[in-house]
């Protein structure tokens, strides 16, 4: 699956818990990355700075579903579900 234009799911549901360029305190689940554009594309795609979690990450249908309101809430539910209990 390619990733799907305008989408941005996984720039905002999961959780980076390392500091990285511009989010020096990572990014908390559920809050917008710093570098996603206002057209829901990464500005740090191919800039060596990426996080590797997000070089990591591939589009998939078993995460992504058919939207990107799917993918919002796939996304976040996973997130949750791999949280311990005192966090959920």
């Amino acid at each position: 699956m390619d990733c799907r234009t305008g989408c941005g799911a996984c720039c905002i549901a999961p959780a980076i818990v390392t500091p990285f360029f511009g989010m020096p305190g990572g990014k908390p689940a559920g809050v917008r990355c710093v570098h996603l554009s206002d057209a829901l594309r990464c500005l740090l795609f191919d800039d060596p700075r990426r996080p590797q979690a997000c070089a990591d990450f591939q589009a998939e249908a078993l995460f992504c579903g058919g939207s990107r309101e799917q993918a919002l809430e796939m996304l976040s539910a996973l997130e949750c579900s791999t949280q311990p209990e005192a966090h959920r």
